[in-house]
């Protein structure tokens, strides 16, 4: 009994009927021989209510699963798939109320739907996660209601799911799947073409338009009586590391992830481009000091020991130490390196501060900054000024926008390559510079 009343819940139907009857009976009071009809009607209700309840509990009803992925990619849509099937003999309507995660702090998801009888369904919905952790899921719920529609009958399933949630793995894949289906220009990947000025000879090759004409290969020529090139390939196995900046000025949020999160996502990117390129991929994190390190190496296990680095790594809100920065590449990083920095000035000030240990890092390796466009002021410099308060923000926007300029010349004026970025661009715009540092062959 205990059982039944926990899984039984009264539909509006059947408070609208009740309320009906209500109202008859009150009318009963002055047309009194209304008072035998509302009876009857009252206890067709009860009946009607009583087989509704049979319907519901005689037969096993509904079966249900929740299929969720092994673990989510943060910021990017994950499909949830829900496998029902109907045991009842007859169609039933169903509400599925899914107990989310908590971090979704979503109060009203519910799907309705309608089966036949016997019949099987997959219900499949997405969820976007903005923070890496665990995520719990609760109690799958799916109320069934008969023909009838006086009574629900709740069904529980699934309790207590725990899936992880790591950095986008998906953006990941799609960059793969992007390089084979050779689709990178829909996306804005420059198409560099490899002109041959590293030491590593490929092959002879026939001259076409566009080769180099200092790499005619004279004696080749002069045997086959046509023009002859020799073709050089990149250069492999060389360390590209990314460094990311996880002090405060990396908590800015965008689009419901902060640039820590973003540059977290493009890392992982861009070590699968690196090891795809043979080169080695490696990876650290400084604030006031360096941890998550992982060497530059390639191995098949590269990635899972990236991507499980990943995982773990939040900001802890200090001002970062770039001077431990520049301590920690001096000692541990021996070899010349692709250095990714992923970090944020929004001032001149700012940079000038740490400008003398970028210096310093850049007479031994390549380095590049990475640092952020603060998209949300460059929607305000296009707004149209429509009062006082208006022309003063729009100045004062267009002003910080200008000393992100300013950050780029300075980098310039040292030797110091950098990538100015919108969030969202950060992945496709890092891999761009890391395939015309390639190049170029600057590494």
């Amino acid at each position: 009994m205990k059982r039944l009343l926990k899984q039984t819940y009264l539909n509006f139907r059947f408070f609208r009927l009740a309320i009906f009857l209500v109202g008859l009976f009150i009318l009963a009071y002055i047309y009194p021989g209304l008072f035998n009809i509302i009876t009857v009607l009252f206890f067709i209700l009860v009946a009607l209510t009583l087989v509704d309840l049979m319907l519901l509990f005689k037969q096993k009803g509904i079966e249900a699963v929740r299929i969720l992925p092994e673990k989510l990619s943060n910021g990017d849509d994950n499909t949830i798939e829900i496998s029902l099937r109907n045991k009842y003999n007859y169609k039933t309507k169903l509400v599925l109320i899914d107990e989310l995660p908590f971090q979704y702090q979503k109060r009203d998801f519910e799907i309705k739907t309608l089966l036949e009888k016997s019949d099987s369904k997959k219900i499949t919905y997405t969820l976007r996660p903005l923070e890496r952790g665990e995520y719990y899921f609760g109690n799958l719920n799916v109320y069934a209601s008969s023909p009838i529609g006086l009574v629900t009958r709740r069904f529980q399933f699934g309790k207590d799911a725990m899936v992880p949630n790591y950095p986008s793995f998906l953006q990941l894949r799609k960059y793969m799947l992007m390089a084979f289906s050779n689709k990178l220009l829909e996306y804005g990947l420059k198409k560099i073409r490899r002109i041959g000025h590293t030491m590593e000879f490929e092959q002879i090759k026939d001259y076409v338009t566009g080769d180099d004409i200092r790499n005619i290969n004279w004696k080749a020529t002069a045997k086959r009586n046509q023009l002859m090139v020799n073709q050089f390939q990149d250069e492999r196995s060389q360390p590209i590391y990314s460094v990311i900046d996880k002090g405060r000025a990396m908590k800015m949020p965008f689009d419901g992830l902060s640039l820590l999160d973003y540059a977290i996502n493009a890392t992982l990117v861009i070590s699968n481009v690196a090891l795809k390129k043979q080169d080695k991929a490696g990876m650290f994190t400084f604030s006031k000091k360096v941890e998550n390190k992982v060497v530059a190496e390639r191995r098949p296990s590269q990635m899972h020991k990236i991507l499980e680095t990943l995982y773990n790594v939040n900001t802890d809100f200090s001002e970062s130490d770039f001077s431990r920065l520049y301590i920690d590449v001096k000692r541990n990083i021996t070899h010349r390196s692709l250095l990714l920095l992923y970090t944020n000035f929004e001032t001149l000030d700012a940079l000038h501060r740490q400008l003398p240990y970028l210096q310093a890092i850049a007479k031994n390796h390549l380095l590049v900054v990475i640092f952020f466009e603060n998209t949300e002021l460059h929607k305000l410099t296009h707004i149209k000024a429509e009062n006082t308060f208006d022309i003063f923000q729009k100045t004062i926007a267009e002003k910080f926008m200008y000393e992100k300029k300013l950050i780029i010349n300075e980098l310039q004026r040292y030797g110091i390559q950098s990538i100015l970025t919108a969030p969202e661009d950060l992945t496709i715009n890092t891999i761009n510079k890391y395939l015309e540092i390639k190049a170029r062959g600057l590494i």
